[in-house]
């Protein structure tokens, strides 16, 4: 899943950004998320975020949850995750598990877990070689890897200010979010069953506003969705993605199937 096409300011023009770029983008989001969060009241624990069922306290839990468990899955730590998952009948029971542990905990405790298990996150990838194998889900790279511990937090916390009612600051570090959102289009097509048409090629043309222009996949493709970055980024992390998709362009049958199916998660 490395991503491929125009770098965005600030990263070199490779393919893939350098690891020390990656880890600094996932530290803006990280610090994005505790500064949205800075306000918190007691009172906006308890309410109802866009995922169904999820209050602000269950967001906060299953995002510290998750990152203790990525910290000890790149070390090798007790909570790795094929050890934490192996005791629950499956992925959402083991989720639910996590969201769990946010039970009576005031809005302190709460953010002092979420910090104190994103700083483990990035301590544990600032100590792993970028093409390290970390063996979450199907395994991936430690750099690919970190470009999805920024696609999680950024997901959630979407869920989080919508659910507090407060704006969600879009930041350059997105750009991984968009080019996980391009990498993992073949795996999401597979998933949905939904079969490319032959011949074709997808170019995804972003307007990234502030942030510059962000674009993946060949110059010279048959198919291109365009539009602006943070309408890709929400449709790829499926986060208020009907709307989303209908401010995107779509041209070409393999662009339509992508724009539906996107998914930057497993």
């Amino acid at each position: 899943m490395n991503p491929a096409g125009t770098a965005r300011p600030g990263h070199p023009r490779h393919d893939a950004p350098s690891h020390s770029s990656v880890l600094r983008d996932l530290a803006a989001q990280f610090t994005a998320v505790r500064e949205l969060l800075g306000a918190l009241t007691e009172e906006d624990l308890d309410r109802p975020t866009p995922a169904a069922g999820w209050t602000v306290r269950d967001q906060i839990a299953h995002l510290a949850d998750t990152e203790e468990v990525a910290a000890d899955t790149v070390t090798g730590g007790p909570r790795s995750f094929a050890e934490a998952v192996r005791p629950y009948p499956g992925a959402d029971a083991f989720t639910a598990a996590g969201v769990a542990r946010g039970a009576g905990l005031d809005a302190d405790r709460l953010l002092e877990w979420l910090t104190r298990a994103q700083d483990a996150t990035l301590a544990a990838l600032e100590n792993a070689s970028p093409d390290a194998r970390v063996p979450w889900a199907l395994g991936m790279s430690a750099g690919t890897f970190a470009q999805a511990r920024l696609m999680e937090s950024w997901a959630h916390g979407w869920d989080l200010a919508q659910g507090m009612g407060r704006p969600q600051r879009f930041g350059a570090e997105a750009w991984h979010v968009a080019s996980l959102g391009h990498a993992t289009l073949a795996f999401a097509l597979r998933r949905a069953r939904a079969r490319p048409p032959a011949g074709h090629t997808l170019r995804i043309d972003l307007d990234g506003g502030p942030h510059g222009r962000w674009t993946f996949g060949p110059e010279d493709a048959s198919d291109v969705i365009s539009g602006p970055a943070e309408a890709w980024v929400r449709a790829a992390t499926r986060r208020g993605a009907e709307e989303a998709r209908h401010r995107l362009g779509a041209d070409g049958p393999l662009a339509r199937l992508a724009l539906t199916h996107a998914q930057a998660y497993l």
